[in-house]
């Protein structure tokens, strides 16, 4: 007979995300029984998870591996990976800004590094792009503060506020900030037309598109997208040929399996008022730059997710892109942007230079909050 064993692990939440944190240490070297034991910490692959830790939902579906730094120029290893609950699968292949978040308070609670109040720097070395994420993380005493009065859409209450810089975000899977060279494309997807997008790589790859030719008009709810599978096939359709167009395959066929994750794709239109799915009360126009709808894994992420608040600001900074069209007016001398989703609204703050012909992103700022909810 079998005798289980224990795993240590922290279930964190970081901005509108959940994930099980592991010391980098407390795993198996073989990658293939690394995965095999997360999995079963998870309950996954199960769309109830019932059997582990997981939470049954794509943003409540998530590993992070965190160890002592392989770069001289980082404090921490961070290794993301997307837990499937259809399949036995982990997708290494991008990162979540959200689970970003909750990174320095896991290392500095855990003694990887040296508490220091008011503000601990925590220079991230983001394994899964190779990239830097610099998170300022407020102290008190020797632990990552929890208390605190900022307060993000999609998370009741308030908590310490977190500021996150993705500044060496651009090109993080494809090694360009616009990984075909141009503000605009049009893909010829099988089926269904043309389609015009814009392809944008930074800290996660997305495609941005118009509401109307997905027959939207940007106020829908996640539960009015995800309850049309007509709908879905057809925009995880268009996923899969803007995979293959930046070469995240070969075969557009090959994408939903190889490539569940990423890239996400975003209906994004000018402000617009709708119902907050979350409570019921109106976001109004004006508190928003750009209204989005995020699907990620073939389910519209019911809060932005943080990775995609950097792409989405990167592509919004970028002069002839979709959401740069669509944006409201003064967005990239001011370098903010107000982001409406179906939670409510999340603001970040970015700016892209132009330099030899080239767009360079020179900043990329989001603030969120996180907490441990369990350790053992």
């Amino acid at each position: 007979m079998e005798i289980q064993e224990l795993v240590k692990c922290c279930v964190m939440r970081g901005g509108t995300s959940k994930a099980i944190f592991f010391l980098r240490s407390d795993l198996p070297k073989d990658h293939k029984l690394r995965d095999k034991i997360i999995r079963r910490v998870f309950g996954a692959p199960d769309l109830r998870e019932i059997d582990g830790l997981g939470g049954a939902d794509a943003p409540t579906s998530k590993v992070a591996i965190i160890g002592p730094s392989t770069r001289k120029d980082c404090d921490v290893d961070y290794l993301f990976g997307q837990v499937s609950m259809t399949a036995p699968q982990i997708d290494y292949a991008g990162n979540c800004g959200n689970i970003s978040s909750a990174v320095g308070p896991f290392a500095i609670d855990e003694g990887l590094v040296d508490a220091v109040e008011p503000i601990t720097t925590v220079r991230i070395h983001q394994v899964n792009t190779n990239t830097t994420i610099v998170a300022e993380v407020p102290v008190r005493g020797s632990k990552a503060a929890v208390e605190g009065n900022f307060a993000i859409d999609g998370v009741p209450g308030t908590g310490a506020k977190i500021t996150l810089d993705f500044s060496d975000s651009a090109g993080a899977i494809t090694g360009k900030l616009l990984p075909t060279g141009n503000m605009t494309d049009i893909l010829h997807v099988e089926g269904e037309g043309n389609i015009e997008v814009s392809l944008v790589d930074a800290a996660n790859p997305m495609v941005f598109v118009r509401p109307k030719d997905l027959g939207l008009n940007g106020t829908e709810t996640p539960q009015e997208i995800d309850s049309n599978a007509d709908l879905l096939a057809r925009i995880e359709k268009i996923r899969s040929f803007a995979a293959q167009e930046i070469g995240l395959v070969d075969d557009w066929r090959k994408t939903t399996k190889e490539h569940p994750f990423i890239p996400f794709l975003v209906s994004c239109a000018s402000p617009i008022s709708y119902v907050n799915s979350a409570s019921g009360k109106e976001v109004n126009e004006s508190s928003m730059d750009l209204s989005a709808r995020a699907v990620v894994m073939q389910k519209v992420a019911k809060a932005y997710m943080g990775t995609g608040t950097i792409c989405t600001v990167a592509a919004t900074m970028i002069p002839g892109t979709i959401p740069n069209q669509l944006t409201r007016l003064g967005i990239t001398e001011k370098g903010e942007l107000r982001i409406g989703h179906p939670s409510g609204i999340i603001p970040t703050e970015g700016r892209v230079d132009q330099e030899n012909g080239t767009f360079v992103l020179k900043k990329a700022t989001i603030w969120r909050t996180a907490r441990c909810l369990m350790k053992g």
